[in-house]
């Protein structure tokens, strides 16, 4: 791939303002092309620009498109700087007056030297809010959508639209769906702002030649007037990519505006290091329609204040993700201590999951067009949710480090909509990890709250989510929570009812469906506060759950919680997949002496508390 950086226009305006500056500050500026003013940290604007793109790993060649006014300062810049002067190309005009047009200038370089390869063009006298973009990333993104790319930046709230080539972005495809070179007012709502800053494929080269004969006027020789033509009228598919900074000082620019965005810049840059951020994500109950969620069915589930994982995430030099000292020890008092907690913990701790979410995290951004900040950064977890108990630990620590990698990339809604980080976070635990589950543990983690799920095939084969509504946690009963103090594996509990269900199996298809209408029942009951209806609808899911997992299935430990439970009058269901029971009591005296069964029998028992979303505490 060939890089060309232009730096072809005549700044007559700036140059102006700094000849006719009273104050004498800029004196020394005098005559000095825009690209080779101090930008951010003191050094020029192009060396920032040479440094980005100055690897042989990327670039086979890196050329200058200047002018003949400006040609000695860039040939001065050049033995400066290791940058080979050959590699410079004069389009010799000396005025603003007998200037080309930049996509003549980028013509003349590629027909000058005689380029057939893609083109990375940037036009090097642009300053740039942050400058540790990853350049990797906008070429890795280039060659996989296989067509032209843009680069724009979401326009901070002080910028005008007219003054910039504006992009309308298809949020699936990235395809730009229409370009607006300096719209009007009301044009467009969007402002995704398009910058030079473009990836052109070598066979595309040739609409360089045909813009310039239907367009012979210098005035409409600009950038951003031919990609509105080469996106909108000429129809050749044009990818978006955005990225996480602001360029300013494009065009024909004064000195008010160069002071303002250096100093604009400056002080970002000078900002300390960003605080650790740290974010939670509560264990869940699932109330009524578990397991259906991942067969199509509907849910009604809970986030918890009992329990959470929490995850915190600071700058650091290098990548560091630290090991959990109890879940992923790997310092043991002997060799009987790691025998004994081996056995009983297993190998799997928690660390697997922040390297899982990071790795899926990157990639998820370099398919959608989004480059990160080369940023590093230390992660570090802590969770309490008891683990293999079925009240979504895993899940738990992957949302957690989900949140804390977005804010500290500055995403937004729009970069990753809520309605698509369950299923980033369920891709992350199967495709990854291979861990069964399904998607009703995630849409509450991230949702938040209390939560009813639809998970109709025809919505989710249509836009890949369901249909999930928020309802007033107000609806929840006094739930409470039974769980076995030395668990197995909870995942053993799916048995062969996938496998079932996929051989379309008439016992397990029906029971799904089942378990949806009793999803619909019980968000009437709970709505309209009917308790002790729940209470039937959360019984007759636990049966429909044992005719299909069966016993056997169960196991030992749930089988006893269910039976105390049933012993003293109480509803029962498992909440998730296996080594926890959820119930409903309204006798305070049997609920006193349901409790007191369950710790002589060894089991932990703890009354529900609702997590509210809003509420604090790590949010």
């Amino acid at each position: 791939m060939i890089c060309i950086l232009l730096v072809a226009g005549h700044g007559t305006l700036l140059e102006s303002h700094i000849k006719n500056d009273q104050s004498g500050l800029y004196s020394f500026l005098e005559d000095v092309p825009k690209a080779l003013l101090p930008g951010v940290g003191g050094k020029k604007i192009l060396d920032f620009w040479w440094k980005a793109v100055n690897t042989r790993q990327l670039f086979s060649e890196v050329y200058l498109v200047t002018n003949a006014d400006k040609y000695k300062h860039y040939e001065r810049w050049a033995t400066a700087n290791d940058f080979p002067v050959e590699n410079i190309i004069n389009d010799g005009t000396t005025t603003y007056e007998t200037r080309l047009g930049a996509v003549a200038d980028l013509e003349l370089a590629i027909s000058s030297k005689k380029l057939n390869d893609d083109i990375m063009l940037i036009a090097a006298d642009m300053l740039c809010a942050d400058q540790n973009f990853d350049m990797a990333q906008v070429i890795k993104f280039f060659q996989l959508k296989g067509g032209e790319l843009a680069i724009y930046y979401e326009m901070e709230e002080s910028e005008s639209t007219s003054s910039r080539g504006i992009v309308e972005v298809c949020p699936d495809t990235h395809r730009i769906k229409h370009f607006f070179e300096k719209p009007q007012l009301g044009e467009t709502s969007s402002r995704l702002a398009s910058v030079v800053f473009y990836c052109f494929q070598q066979e595309s080269l040739h609409t360089l030649e045909t813009f310039l004969n239907q367009f012979p006027d210098t005035a409409d020789r600009v950038l951003g007037k031919y990609m509105e033509w080469l996106i909108n009228t000429a129809k050749v598919p044009v990818y978006g990519m955005k990225l996480p900074t602001g360029f300013q000082l494009i065009g024909q620019v004064g000195l008010p505006d160069y002071t303002k965005w250096l100093a604009h810049y400056s002080t970002l840059k000078n900002e300390p290091k960003v605080k650790a951020i740290t974010c939670r994500a509560y264990a869940r109950i699932g109330i009524i329609g578990n397991p259906s969620d991942g067969y199509f069915g509907k849910t009604i589930s809970m986030s918890i204040a009992n329990f959470w994982a929490e995850v915190t995430i600071s700058e650091s030099k290098n990548l560091v993700l630290v090991p959990h000292p109890l879940n992923d020890p790997t310092e043991f008092g002997s060799l009987l201590d790691l025998y004994y907690i081996s056995r009983k913990e297993g190998y799997l701790g928690g660390l697997r999951l922040l390297q899982a979410t990071c790795k899926k995290f990157y990639q998820f951004c370099s398919e959608k067009g989004i480059a990160l900040s080369k940023q590093n950064f230390t992660l570090k977890y802590n969770v309490n949710i008891p683990r293999q108990v079925g009240l979504a630990g895993s899940s738990a620590i992957v949302s957690a480090t989900l949140k804390c990698l977005m804010k500290f990339y500055n995403l937004t809604d729009d970069d990753m909509p809520i309605s698509v980080r369950p299923n980033f976070i369920l891709d992350v635990e199967k495709e990854e990890l291979f861990i069964t589950a399904g998607l009703q543990d995630r849409v509450v983690q991230v949702y938040e709250g209390l939560v009813y799920m639809d998970f109709n095939r025809s919505l989710m084969d249509e836009r890949g989510f369901g249909n999930y509504v928020p309802m007033d946690i107000q609806c929840a009963p006094p739930f409470w929570l039974a769980y076995l103090r030395d668990p197995s594996d909870s995942g053993v509990i799916h048995s062969n009812v996938r496998q079932r269900w996929l051989n379309g199996d008439p016992d397990v298809i029906e029971a799904m469906k089942l378990f949806a209408e009793l999803t619909d029942k019980a968000r009437d009951s709970m709505e309209q506060k009917n308790w002790h209806d729940l209470a039937e609808l959360m019984n007759k899911n636990l049966e429909l759950r044992r005719s299909i997992f069966t016993d056997a299935c169960l196991g030992p430990g749930n089988l006893k919680m269910i039976e105390i439970a049933k012993q003293h009058g109480s509803a029962v269901k498992l909440p998730g997949s296996g080594g926890a029971i959820i119930g409903l009591c309204f006798d305070l005296k049997k609920l006193s002496e349901l409790k007191k069964a369950y710790q002589e029998a060894g089991f932990v028992f703890c009354q529900i508390v609702p997590y509210c979303p809003g509420n604090t505490g790590g949010q």
